[in-house]
């Protein structure tokens, strides 16, 4: 068969080559169409169900919302775990399904859990779900500002309610109609709504209460259709309109009558434009902005949403007020570009290097251009395979790329054709005619297509066991290995089809190998040691095997980590203050933590998102902050050579003298990646399951002091489980019961004088805004007030003051409820700089088995990267000798012979110490990407072997000596070993240095 292909590619070479043109050609179409990103998205099938549950407490929310939403999802088809968060005001339960569930098809199901367990929630709360997005969604951030000199209508400056109404009703309308956006979330500025604050002394004077109020926005604020009438022909629609249009409107509602006279609402409560109590807020460089965010629809490619939301971005600046500006201050795009440029630089470079290898070795420029034109044709293949196959293309599907291992079939081929050529014309003494090149070429591919062919399919062998990984580490290097087979099928195609044709067409006049002094210098240095070797093989052989063993021990000092971290050019710093600290305290220490930032020349600027935004993705309490330091290029840093591990090394030590704050270093993707893999945001979690919240606040202390002792450990905490401070009132039933009154009615009036209640809707065109009955802002933090709150009597009776019917007082209770698959936990997290994951791990666990007293029904579990690497680890641990196997039953096949085979196979291992020696030489731990490394080394180790044995078999079988064979073949075949040896490993420099 492979005889037919190559006279085909030989004899009808034009068609072949039209063939290769037109396979380019298709795969640059394909380029287009390939998905682009920075790295794999590893997000699991995941759906959040939000529930806004106002006024609730952390426990209130996981006994009445939190537990029986979780309780609800169990049995669920092809549910994998349930997580879940209870804070104040919010109940978050995360479902995560098996990898192959159909997102739409798991939100059914949700839905119909949903609303089989609306009824056993407290009246008016309405579970959601979060939007169609990947943990990696947010793709593009920007804020609303107006410069200084804008001014609004009324001609003053800009305030930041504006700016978010301008946010909410005119910018994320126009992003939201983006393909590939899922929705638009917003944080910061002040949310607008119209504010009635009732007087408490003047409602108590013409007796009325809180519930009248509401009452009468209720009834005051509709429109009712009365069907329609004709007359003379003609129908018309009746209507009576009663809907509010102003504030003024408010203030002539009429609440009740006194003595004959109406009451108005603006005579017993202030009417003006308000705020909603919020949960978050803004930052950039020290002062409050508006900041919004794209959530990337799930499947979709962030490169192309974010350049799509980039263009709709100049366009929704042309629809703003003057002076107001959209300004984007995160883009993916940055990050996807900056990969793209690394790994186009690494792939360039290591093409020249190939090339260059190449011609120093073949001493003929077209032979070497015709070698390395594989490399562009094998990569447009892998292209076209990738489009096809929904492989995206990142920094590890692009950058595993090793174009010397794909055009190592190639190199062999054009090695011995240029090498038949050249002993063709020296033995006729004059230039080849056009039939006897044909001939010669066909001859030479004929000679080594089958051992190539072998070694091709033996490299992409040693690739497969990467495929069978799952999970997270699955979704990591799929891509990577898919892209190396694809290109790898491309090569090994274009070897028998296309190199041939362009030898046999291209490669013609005088050629002569005996002139290139690079192989005779190698040869030179070869021989002796070739010759030392065979008169002492009994020493080489032990020494081998000596060099295994040592090589061995020496790699059980190997560390561990699951993969090398990713530079993103910026830092994310999560900044922790004490629980319950307020929302503006926490703003405040923001800007003082910014201007701190803004000190250092090498941040181009900062922002950050504090508390929790409106679509609660990402539920942060308002003591906790997300800091995103944008750095400025290297090139613009004051040290251009400075690293930003020394940056984060100054900051670390400097930042803590900014008071109140604890912080935790890391990169915005990266946190995401930890998030998404174990729950949390930092590279190590130690949980702890229990009942109790005291006991497992307690029990999680005890495990930060193990965890920090640890060599390594890095922005050691708690999860903040308590200390969050409440004010607690507590209703006296005996005095309720002996007024008449019902514990909902104290309740009611609370919730509406502290938080309020919403009595309708103010409709400007599009937008929409609350009416919204609570007591003004300093009556609400006066105590005394609080508990003068008058609660209405029945039937009229007059009021009575709340501190005569309940008891008020100060006290701390639970911050942050989470549970994992049904049970409590809390969480120390660390991050690991320093050493590896893997060493620290074993560390961790057995400093915490001997130092860590558990009560009786707890228990700890590790969370974080290190299971990735674990559970990568056992599978390869299973797979990779079944691929080793095989090939060893491929060498079988190939040579007749277990000891020819055998012979073979032991350059792998040999192989091995190399990539040992040179982890261990520069302190690399072992990661699956270096794992992924010596998959690949094995590859080429064995395509070398079978090169050389291959042809000293032939020789052997012409009548050559034994020792003759392997001098001749050894120094026949030192030419394709080096060159195949040194462009796999040249190809892989430019990757290893960036």
């Amino acid at each position: 068969m492979l005889e037919r292909v190559l006279q085909f590619s030989i004899t009808q070479r034009w068609l072949v080559l039209i063939a290769t043109a037109a396979m380019a050609a298709l795969g640059l179409y394909n380029y287009a169409r390939l998905r682009i990103d920075a790295v794999p998205d590893i997000t699991n099938v995941q759906v959040q169900i939000n529930t806004e549950v106002p006024g609730f407490s952390p426990l209130e929310a996981e006994q009445r919302v939190t537990f029986p939403v979780e309780t609800a999802m169990a049995g669920l088809p092809q549910l994998l775990e349930t997580r879940s968060i209870s804070r104040y005001g919010l109940s978050q339960v995360t479902v995560i399904f098996e990898d192959d569930t159909d997102i739409y098809f798991a939100r059914q199901l949700i839905a119909e859990r949903v609303q089989e367990v609306r009824n056993q929630l407290p009246p008016g709360l309405e579970p959601k779900m979060g939007p169609i997005a990947t943990g990696l969604g947010e793709i593009f951030l920007w804020t609303v500002e107006a410069e200084p000199s804008a001014k609004n209508a009324e001609g003053q400056p800009y305030t930041t309610m504006e700016l978010r109404t301008i946010q909410d009703w005119v910018v994320r309308p126009q992003l939201k109609t983006v393909p590939g956006v899922a929705d638009v979330n917003s944080i910061g500025g002040f949310t607008k709504q119209f504010h009635v604050m009732p007087r408490t002394d003047a409602l108590q004077s013409y007796d009325l209460s809180l519930g009248d109020v509401i009452e009468a926005l209720e009834r005051n604020n509709s429109n009712v259709g009365a069907g329609y009438i004709e007359r003379s022909g003609e129908q018309y629609l009746v209507r009576v309109p009663g809907q509010i249009n102003a504030l003024e409107d408010i203030r002539q509602i009429v609440v009740g009558n006194h003595q004959g006279t109406a009451i108005f609402l603006g005579s017993v409560a202030d009417v003006a434009l308000g705020s909603e109590l919020r949960t978050g807020a803004a930052t950039e460089d020290g002062r409050e902005v508006v900041l919004g965010t794209v959530l990337m629809l799930m499947g979709e490619n962030s490169r192309t949403v974010a350049q799509r939301v980039a263009a709709k971005m100049t366009e929704v600046n042309r629809t703003l007020p003057a002076g107001v500006v959209a300004k984007t201050v995160y883009d993916r795009t940055t990050l996807v570009d900056a990969t793209l440029r690394t790994v186009r630089d690494n792939l360039t470079l290591g093409a020249l290097l190939v090339i260059v290898v190449l011609f120093l070795f073949l001493g003929n420029i077209r032979a070497a251009i015709i070698t390395a034109f594989v490399i562009p044709l094998s990569m447009l293949f892998a292209i076209t395979g990738m489009v096809e196959g929904e492989v995206s293309g990142n920094l590890l599907s692009l950058g595993a790329l090793d174009f010397g291992i794909i055009v190592d079939g190639a190199v062999i081929i054009v090695e011995n054709c240029i090498r038949g050529l050249s002993e063709r014309q020296r033995q006729l003494g004059r230039l080849l005619t056009r039939e006897e090149r044909f001939v010669v070429v066909f001859e030479s591919s004929r000679a080594v297509r089958r051992a190539t062919m072998f070694g091709e399919l033996i490299i992409m062998i040693v690739y497969l066991p990467i495929l069978t990984l799952t999970g997270i580490e699955g979704k990591m290097f799929y891509p990577m290995a898919f892209t190396v087979l694809a290109a790898l099928l491309g090569a090994m195609v274009l070897s028998v089809t296309f190199v041939p044709a362009a030898v046999a067409t291209f490669v013609t006049g005088r050629l002569s190998e005996k002139d290139n002094p690079l192989v005779r210098w190698a040869a030179r240095g070869y021989l002796p040691a070739l010759r030392l070797g065979l008169r002492n093989r009994a020493a080489v052989v032990a020494g081998a095997a000596a060099l295994m063993l040592v090589t061995g021990a020496m790699a059980m000092r190997l560390g561990s980590e699951f993969l090398p971290s990713l530079d993103e050019g910026d830092l994310l710093v999560h900044a922790l203050r004490i629980p319950g600290t307020s929302l503006s305290t926490a703003v405040e220490m923001q800007h003082a933590l910014e201007r701190k930032f803004m000190t250092y020349p090498e941040v181009a600027y900062v922002f950050s998102k504090v508390g929790t935004a409106e679509i609660a993705t990402d539920p942060m309490p308002p003591s906790v902050a997300d800091t995103y330091v944008m750095l400025k290029p290297t090139e613009d840093w004051p040290e251009p050579r400075r690293s930003k591990a020394a940056l984060v090394e100054q900051l670390q030590r400097e930042l803590p003298l900014v008071p109140g704050n604890n912080y935790e270093f890391i990169q915005p993707i990266q946190m995401r990646f930890n998030e998404l893999i174990a729950g949390v945001r930092s590279d190590v979690a130690v949980k702890v399951y229990g009942d109790d919240l005291d006991q497992l606040a307690e029990t999680a202390d005890g495990v930060l002091g193990v965890v920090s002792s640890v060599e390594g450990s890095e922005d050691a905490q708690t999860e903040q489980v308590t200390g969050l401070p409440f004010i607690q009132i507590t209703p006296d039933r005996p005095a309720l019961t002996r007024l008449g009154l019902n514990v909902d009615d104290v309740q009611s009036v609370v919730s509406t004088a502290m938080g309020g209640t919403a009595a309708g809707q103010i409709f400007e065109g599009d937008r929409r805004f609350d009416i919204v009955v609570r007591l003004p802002e300093a009556l609400r933090a006066d105590p005394a007030v609080l508990e003068r709150l008058p609660i209405p009597l029945p039937q009229g009776a007059g009021s009575i003051p709340l501190s005569e019917i309940a008891t008020i007082e100060r006290t701390t209770g639970p911050n942050q409820i989470s549970r994992e698959n049904g049970k409590r936990r809390a969480v120390v997290t660390t991050n690991v700089r320093g050493r590896d994951l893997g060493s620290f791990i074993g560390e961790l666990k057995q400093k915490i088995d001997t130092g860590v007293d558990l009560p009786e029904g707890y228990w700890i579990d590790y969370g974080g990267t290190f299971e990735q690497l674990q559970s990568a680890s056992t599978r390869l641990q299973i797979v990779v000798p079944l691929a080793m196997l095989l090939i060893f039953g491929l060498l079988m096949a190939l040579f007749k012979s277990a000891r020819d085979a055998a012979i073979v196979f032991s350059g792998v291992p040999l192989a091995l110490t190399g990539g040992i020696a040179a982890l261990l030489l520069f302190g690399i731990p072992f990661s699956i990407s270096a794992g992924v490394g010596f998959i690949a080394l094995s590859g080429v180790a064995v395509l070398n072997g079978v090169v050389m044995l291959t042809f000293i078999r032939q020789l052997r079988e012409a009548g050559y000596a034994l020792d003759d064979a392997i001098r001749e073949g050894a120094l026949t075949r030192l030419r394709p070993v080096l060159m195949t040896a040194l462009v796999a490993s040249l190809g892989f420099v430019p990757m290893a240095l960036n």
